[in-house]
């Protein structure tokens, strides 16, 4: 199963993150990336450098970024292939754990997300 983990925080995180946690996930995605669970990750570039197009009343709208009236910012993602649900959330919490340890001040979410496989199947090689 392929589950889809999304970084949520009420603000985006001013300068780079704290090098000790760079250097932990830097193993931990080494050791995924190893074991064949990770598919992709990536942090985002900040909100003020989105484009937003929405679909109302059958128009279309482009918006550029920052959106002030969000509530929360995507601030990463990653993409993972488990063969349980429990796996995934074990996973899930070992990430947060390092964040716990070697970021102390960020404040954020992570939602799983399992991916839909009869909506968006697993790319064939």
């Amino acid at each position: 199963m392929r589950y889809l983990y999304l970084i949520q925080q009420e603000k985006e995180f001013q300068g780079p993150p704290p090098a000790r946690l760079m250097e932990e996930m830097g193993k931990l995605m080494g050791r995924r990336i190893a074991e064949g669970s990770l598919i992709d990750t990536a942090g985002l570039t900040p909100s003020a450098q989105a484009v937003r197009v929405t679909l109302k009343r059958g128009q279309l709208n482009v918006m550029d970024g920052p959106f002030t009236e969000s509530k929360e910012v995507v601030g990463g993602y990653a993409f993972f292939k488990f063969d349980t649900r429990e796996q995934a959330i074990e996973a899930l919490m070992e990430f947060m754990e390092l964040h716990r340890l070697y970021a102390e001040d960020w404040e954020f979410a992570c939602e799983m997300r399992e991916i839909n496989e009869h909506t968006n199947p697993e790319p064939q090689n």
